[in-house]
Parts: structure tokens; sequence; C-alpha cells
């Protein structure tokens, strides 16, 4: 990326002047975007926009009382919105941004951004590993009681998935939203909601929570 001059706005917002890599939407239009736009673009709400802007995630210019986005600030939302589909929380984001504004050229950039993912991906993977111990100790739970586990019998298989619910379901389990595993599977987010019922359906769950905790014990996924 260009170098320029590091500055926060009056909204607390950074303009950093190396920004690494993240994915950016398919059929991005080209140019500066208009918040509709940009909301559209990143399967996001403008409320959503508006809340990264007031914690100092994002910035946007004016046109009038329009707010528009550039290359740069879309490349910057395309970091947020990587972040926040792996589940980081907000406070960890601005953190991230904070250090990105003291890189010193672009490999620091690319290695601050890859360091918070990897310490990201060590978190998900504790989470499993709790969420697997937790589900162990339940089952153990009914077991020691000898009641019959009429709502969540986690001993049995679910009905075969389709190689498409495999992958969505893995999707689900990486804490993906539906418009991401839409992009991911090339399907629409309406296929990607009906195939999430169904995967929930075939678990015998009450939400996509349930089930990949499930498919998570029954060794399907997470392996």
């Amino acid at each position: 990326m260009i170098g320029e001059t590091v500055k926060t706005t009056e909204s607390g917002a950074r303009s950093i002047r190396f920004l690494p890599a993240a994915p950016l939407p398919e059929n991005l239009p080209q140019g500066r975007l208009a918040i509709a736009d940009m909301a559209n673009a990143f399967g996001v709400t403008h409320r959503t926009l508006h809340f990264y802007e007031e914690k100092g995630l994002l910035t946007a210019d004016r046109v009038g009382p329009m707010r528009v986005y550039g290359p740069r600030e879309i490349q910057q939302m395309a970091v947020v919105n990587t972040c926040r589909e792996t589940g980081m929380p907000v406070a960890a984001i601005q953190e991230l941004l904070d250090a990105l504004c003291q890189a010193a050229d672009q490999d620091e950039a690319d290695a601050i951004f890859r360091g918070a993912m990897i310490s990201r991906k060590r978190e998900l993977a504790a989470q499993q590993s709790t969420i697997r111990r937790q589900m162990q100790q339940i089952g153990e739970l009914l077991e020691f009681n000898g009641g019959p586990e009429i709502e969540m019998n986690d001993n049995t298989r679910p009905e075969a998935l389709s190689d498409e619910e495999l992958r969505c379901l893995t999707l689900m389990a990486e804490g993906y939203p539906t418009t991401r595993i839409a992009r991911a599977l090339d399907v629409d987010p309406g296929q990607v909601q009906s195939m999430e019922k169904e995967i929930i359906r075939k678990f015998s769950s009450n939400n996509r929570f349930q089930a990949v905790a499930k498919a998570v014990l029954l060794g399907i996924i997470g392996h």
C-alpha cells in the first residue's frame, strides 16, 4: 500500500499508512462507495457502519450530507470485517488497528495482522476444546442420572450430510455469518439459511450452536 501520514479523525477513527491484505467482496463496484453500496457489498447494515465509525474502526468522507468510502476506507473495512467474522471482539480490533498505526512498513503490518489471526485461531481452538469437554461432562452426567436423552441424544449420528452441507457446517463452526458462508459456497444467502435449518434439523438441535457442538462431539468436524 502507498504510505501516507497517520492521523486520527475527530471521531477517533484511525488512518493507517499500511493496511494488510484482507478479502474484498466479489463484484465490488469501482471507485468510492456510498454508504448503501458499502453496506450491501459487505453484507452489513448502515447501523453497523455507523457503529464502526463511533468505535474508531472506520472513517468516511463526506459529499454533502452523504457518507462515502474510498479505496483505503474499503480496504480498512475489509480488515475489520474479516476480524468480526472470526468473532474477534471490538476491543481487540481496536488494539489491532492501534498496532497497525505503528507499523513502519507493509511487511510489518502484514506480520501484525497475521499474528492477530494466529492468536484468534488459538482462542477458537481453546473454545472448541472447552465445548467438547463440557459436552462430554453433560453426557457423563446424563448417563450417571440414568434418564433418557429425549431432546438431545449426542450418541446418535445425524442423517447423512451432503458435501455442501458439510462445508456449510464447517464454516458455521468457524463462526462465519450467513453472508460470508454464501460467498464461500457461491450460493444465495437464502440457500444458506435453508441449508443451516436442514443441518440443525438433522442434528435434532434447536440452533446452530447446538448443531456445531454435536458435530464436534461426534468427530464430524474439528479434527
